[in-house]
């Protein structure tokens, strides 16, 4: 049974989850309220947890044709490689995706429940199916998929959202764009091969060097924003490091024409973010203990 769990779990892309719970988490500890409720706020974590794998593994069942092709993926994922049948990753994917609408629904609120639901749906059938395979800018409309969590939890927490969730979002959002595109440079042969139309493929390696670096600036232009609602000093000297080196490695990667810097970008962009939201869970914690 250790082999099958091992697929399963692999159709959620684990990784990507990792970031989806911690940008959720950023979000219950600046809002603050289930900080005293550790199981309520372990749910939260929980149900975006099952919200992010069904959609994950909705993807990978979707894609499997093309994930066959890919050599990024083709020796990786559980489908390609024939170690689960489509039938029960559909299904895995579905009782995932039930039981984090229920979870919400059941243990919080219909106004979460309805945000969860419409992230899985989003990212499964408007972005894998229709957006990724026809329009070169699919990761930007695309990534307000994985961008919500922060809003989720919001929503679960509350009930309801202001400006500091929808802050959160922007950040992910247009650190999104960097952060496939430098991939994308780097496996564009990949996308050639699976027919996906790509920034890189469509347009070419200068314009989504170009591209790449006018999202980094949105995205560092939201991130200081940040310090606008709740965030301070802690989080200000971490977002202005955080976001130089990010800015520089853009830079170079455009004006330089360094597209084979384009991975170190990529494997940056992770750190950032994961870096940038515990970031923002010390500052509020810090600010909650003055």
């Amino acid at each position: 049974m250790k082999p099958r769990f091992r697929n399963f779990v692999q159709l959620t892309k684990p990784t990507i989850l990792l970031l989806v719970v911690l940008t959720g988490a950023a979000a219950l500890v600046m809002e603050g309220s289930l900080l005293a409720d550790p199981i309520r706020f372990g749910a939260v974590l929980f149900g975006l947890t099952l919200t992010g794998g069904a959609a994950n593994a909705l993807n990978q069942y979707f894609e499997r044709d093309l994930d066959a092709v890919m050599e990024r993926t083709k020796r990786k994922r559980p489908l390609p490689l024939g170690n689960l049948s489509p039938k029960a990753a559909l299904g895995f994917a579905c009782s995932l995706g039930a039981a984090a609408v229920l979870l919400f629904a059941v243990l919080f609120n219909v106004f979460s429940a309805v945000l969860a639901l419409g992230t899985i749906l989003y990212y499964a059938f408007f972005y894998t199916l229709y957006l990724k395979p026809r329009i070169y800018q699919n990761i930007v409309i695309g990534g307000a998929a994985g961008s919500m969590a922060p809003v989720i939890a919001w929503g679960a927490a509350t009930g309801s959202l202001n400006l500091t969730p929808w802050i959160l979002f922007l950040i992910i959002f247009f650190w999104t764009p960097p952060h496939f595109w430098a991939l994308a440079l780097c496996i564009k042969k990949d996308y050639e091969k699976a027919k996906i139309p790509m920034l890189p493929v469509v347009k070419g390696d200068r314009e989504t060097a170009r591209q790449i670096l006018v999202y980094t600036l949105w995205m560092v232009a939201f991130s200081l924003a940040l310090l606008f609602v709740r965030a301070g000093l802690v989080y200000l000297l971490l977002a202005l490091i955080l976001n130089g080196v990010f800015l520089y490695k853009a830079y170079r990667i455009w004006r330089r024409g360094a597209f084979g810097e384009a991975r170190g970008l990529f494997g940056y962009s992770i750190v950032y973010l994961l870096i940038l939201f515990l970031g923002i869970m010390a500052d509020a914690v810090w600010h909650k203990n003055l």
